[in-house]
């Protein structure tokens, strides 16, 4: 058991871009007994479950029922944010007892100051990863531009960074193309003989 880690990745994407399906089958191949992922969302979707009586396993899919929810998380979500902008980085490890992997695969970086939180606290084993996927892919995969959500900080903070350790266009959803992928990101992890 690994009491720090020894590569933390940090995806970020839009909505819909396909980053939980890249970091869930990142996640499979690795294994569970190294890696583990963290869903910056996690804590505000179980907070928001608690305090609304809320199915929290269907807030924390990907499906349409935390769609109805999403504009209340994120406004609430920013104000715990602008008092602590680590809160939920910090929540999140606890949430998902990360401290005993050795890989994290965060799913939902979404500011900048997610990036520095990890970087700050986490010095030379953060890697970045921007998951690209322009609209018409995004639309077939169901999203729908929505005001106060895809014109926020939360869909909007990262459009204007440029040096991630890595760039993924993930538009067809083959196999070969899901292999290449989950190979690119692998070469990142060079601690980890599970690649």
């Amino acid at each position: 058991m690994s009491s720090n880690p020894e590569c933390i990745l940090l995806f970020s994407g839009k909505r819909k871009s396909g980053k939980d399906y890249i970091t869930d089958k990142l996640f499979d191949k690795l294994g569970s007994d190294n890696s583990v992922i963290l869903k910056l969302s996690g804590p505000i979707k179980s907070h928001w479950a608690n305090t609304q009586q809320l199915n929290l396993n269907d807030l924390l899919s990907d499906g349409p029922y935390k769609e109805q929810y999403r504009l209340q998380m994120i406004k609430w979500g920013e104000e715990t944010r602008n008092k602590d902008y680590g809160y939920f980085c910090n929540a999140a490890i606890d949430m998902y007892n990360a401290r005993e992997k050795k890989i994290w695969i965060v799913s939902d970086v979404r500011r900048k100051t997610d990036i520095k939180w990890f970087t700050e606290n986490y010095k030379n084993i953060c890697k970045t990863i921007r998951i690209i996927s322009n609209n018409d892919i995004r639309s077939q995969r169901g999203w729908i531009f929505t005001p106060g959500v895809d014109d926020s900080e939360t869909e909007c903070d990262l459009d204007d960074v440029h040096d991630w350790d890595l760039e993924i266009v993930n538009e067809n959803n083959n196999n070969l193309n899901n292999n290449i992928i989950i190979h690119d990101i692998c070469q990142l992890v060079k601690s980890s003989s599970q690649c």
